[in-house]
């Protein structure tokens, strides 16, 4: 009897005092806020899980098709034969060895057009490129590379680098003077690149002669194309379809133009840009190779998932102002809103950011944003004029909502000024509810 007393006591005191009923609602509605948290990470965990499984379809692709291309234009490699004099019971002996010389080209000069591409794997869509490119230029022997080359100069060669030799639809062919050689692999590389080669006779040039070389080079890839400028002087020119080109690297063309139906560029770079020499002795300066690389990224980004990522990042946002505005219309307008239908709201709010993923990998990220947000704004609406009973006010609700979507896709498209719009909209919200706040009798709240 006195536990059911004291219970009864209890009761009475906190149905007679609404502060406390208010405060009792308070925390009801936070532990539903951050339960809700659970299935918000359950959706961001799945969007991570669809990027990965899209981007290991883009692999699949990458790795039948071509991958990025890296393409180190032709150079001439020779063994250059050295001696010194060892002396030894003053008698002199004469020893040789010999040094790898890499010659880079004079000019260089690099044409093509990217042609860009879509295949697809299952419901996704993979952008890949032809590219025909025509490589012309000239190199010069002087004496500062080659010194008496009929004893001193051995097993030269001319060659080139590619990354992905997949990407080869057609033997690869080179006229260097009145010559014309087919290179094929010599199981070398460089910068990751393998090489093909062909032996050539340095002896048929004189000192100081100007060599041209010519080639077209049919290749297939993706993501990206990339060049070295190992040429005294490097011009490299691509026209494209691709209309979201992205350039990469350590040195922006010279001039582009990026318009709806492709883009036109051109790099122009001279040998003083970069650390290494015209005449590599030895070893070749790789990092320095490594480090001039320019190009451009032709992959279209699976920007949807990053875009719907981006929306969750506020979902926790949206949920708890969606729980404010229906706290104060409780209040203001004395209707009596219970812990299990905020939950439903909650819910309903969460699987917002489940269809906007599901339907974006179909019909594109704006189109799906839309038709999620006005499903969700119809069916909070309809499910508060069922609750509150006042069809004017749930219809209030839905404006705000439709208002806050429009808000949060605002953010989502801006890229420079997200953050100073992300702020001073969260501003003028905080002072909307402080001035709805400050009309309410807090003492007098029922």
């Amino acid at each position: 009897m006195e536990n059911m007393n004291e219970k009864k006591e209890v009761t009475t005191l906190v149905a007679g005092n609404p502060n406390k009923r208010l405060m009792l609602k308070s925390i009801a509605i936070g532990v539903i806020t951050l339960l809700l948290l659970i299935p918000i990470k359950m959706v961001e965990s799945l969007i991570e899980e669809r990027e990965q499984t899209a981007k290991s379809a883009m692999s699949d692709v990458f790795e039948q098709w071509g991958d990025e291309q890296l393409i180190i234009s032709p150079m001439i490699q020779y063994d250059w034969r050295l001696h010194y004099i060892r002396k030894e019971n003053e008698k002199e002996e004469i020893e040789y060895y010999n040094r790898k010389v890499t010659l880079l080209p004079e000019n260089l000069h690099i044409s093509g057009a990217v042609n860009s591409q879509q295949l697809k794997r299952g419901i996704y869509e993979i952008v890949t490129y032809n590219s025909p490119l025509e490589i012309t230029g000239d190199f010069v022997f002087t004496g500062e590379n080659i010194e008496d080359i009929e004893q001193n100069v051995l097993n030269e060669s001319v060659k080139i680098a590619i990354s992905d030799i997949k990407g080869i639809t057609e033997e690869v062919k080179l006229t260097l003077g009145n010559d014309t050689y087919t290179l094929t692999p010599n199981g070398e590389s460089i910068l990751s690149t393998k090489e093909f080669a062909a032996n050539i006779n340095l002896k048929k040039w004189t000192l100081g002669e100007k060599v041209p070389f010519k080639m077209i080079l049919n290749l297939k890839g993706s993501q990206a194309l990339k060049f070295l400028p190992i040429g005294k002087e490097t011009v490299v020119s691509l026209t494209s379809n691709c209309h979201t080109p992205s350039f990469c690297g350590n040195f922006l063309p010279t001039t582009r133009e990026v318009k709806e139906d492709g883009f036109e560029s051109e790099w122009k770079i001279s040998y003083v840009n970069r650390s290494y020499p015209q005449v590599m002795i030895g070893d070749i300066d790789e990092d320095g190779m490594r480090e001039s690389e320019f190009g451009v990224n032709l992959l279209i980004p699976v920007q949807h998932y990053q875009k719907t990522l981006r929306c969750v990042k506020y979902a926790e946002l949206f949920v708890i102002l969606t729980f404010v505005l229906f706290f104060f219309i409780e209040i203001i307008q004395k209707r009596k809103v219970h812990p299990l239908q905020y939950t439903l709201v909650g819910l309903a709010l969460t699987l917002f950011y489940s269809l906007l993923l599901s339907m974006s990998e179909h019909i594109g990220f704006v189109s799906s944003y839309w038709i999620s947000a006005i499903m969700t704004v119809v069916l909070i609406t309809l499910y508060s004029a069922g609750v509150l009973k006042i069809r004017k006010t749930a219809a209030y609700i839905g404006a705000a909502l439709f208002g806050l979507y429009t808000y949060i896709f605002i953010l989502i498209r801006m890229e420079t000024y997200a953050l100073l719009a992300g702020s001073l909209g969260l501003f003028v919200i905080l002072a909307v509810l402080m001035y709805l706040s400050q009309r309410i009798n807090w003492s007098k709240a029922e």
